[in-house]
Order: structure tokens, then C-alpha cells, then sequence
């Protein structure tokens, strides 16, 4: 029995850390979406920012 009940605090133990872990995990995963989504919307931008850049070259 006394194996029994230390054993279940060391898994204890080891969830909250892992809970700790995945909750880590998650914020990084949030910040890789942010940037991601910054990245995407500055390439849907650069055809129209490339046309803008060329157009200003052929007024010179």
C-alpha cells in the first residue's frame, strides 16, 4: 500500500509538470500562429508592393 500511494505522488508529480510542459507548448504554438498570419498577410501584400516599387522606377 505505501508503494501503492507513492507511487501515485510521484505520477502526480510528473502530470503537473507535464501539464506545465504542454501549457508552454501551447503559448509557442500561439506565437508561431501570430506570425505566421503576419507572414502570410506581408506576402499577400508584396505583388501589390512589387508593382508600386516598379511603377515608381518607370516615372524616373
Amino acid at each position: 500500500m505505501a508503494v501503492l500511494i507513492q507511487n501515485q505522488a510521484t505520477f502526480l508529480s510528473h502530470l503537473s509538470e507535464t501539464k506545465l510542459e504542454v501549457a508552454a507548448i501551447r503559448a509557442d504554438l500561439e506565437q508561431i500562429k501570430a506570425i505566421l498570419l503576419r507572414h502570410d498577410q506581408v506576402l499577400a501584400d508584396l505583388p501589390e508592393a512589387i508593382r508600386q516599387k516598379v511603377g515608381s522606377k518607370r516615372g524616373r
